[in-house]
């Protein structure tokens, strides 16, 4: 019977596994600057969306980050973006449930906002209507979005 040579390749996946981490020099930093909060209590939940899938109130697809509230404002950070076409929604969450509530008749009822500041006033926001793009090695890419009900 055979033995099995012993794994030479571990010291290498060991040195290379650390780099497989790394951002990809290609990957944007998405900045997102929430303005326009209305109480300095809950959270602000900046989504940020990679495809029209969910957008843009279904946040189960999209990136994610939650943060306290503060009247002076906010910045969800997204490392490591790559290219493509993106769009952010943006709920100031005020009871707590990490969602954007809405009435019978599917209005939000606490302060919302997408990018480039779409509000139609008889539906939701569309994924082309609120994308924008970023580039390969954009760097810091700033979204501003001002919440309101």
């Amino acid at each position: 019977m055979r033995r099995p040579k012993p794994v030479r390749h571990a010291a290498l996946v060991a040195l290379l596994l650390p780099l497989l981490a790394l951002p990809s020099a290609h990957a944007a930093e998405i900045v997102v600057r929430v303005a326009g909060i209305a109480e300095p209590h809950g959270m602000i939940g900046c989504a940020l969306f990679r495809s029209p899938e969910g957008f843009p109130m279904d946040t189960a697809p999209a990136r994610q980050q939650w943060l306290k509230a503060d009247a002076a404002g906010v910045a969800c950070r997204f490392p490591d973006v790559p290219a493509g076409r993106h769009a952010v929604s943006v709920v100031h969450d005020v009871n707590g449930n990490r969602r954007a509530d809405t009435n019978l008749v599917g209005q939000p009822t606490e302060q919302w906002g997408v990018s480039n500041g779409v509000r139609p006033t008889l539906r939701a926001p569309r994924f082309d209507e609120a994308a924008f793009a970023v580039a390969d090695a954009a760097g810091e890419v700033v979204v501003d979005v001002k919440v309101a009900k």
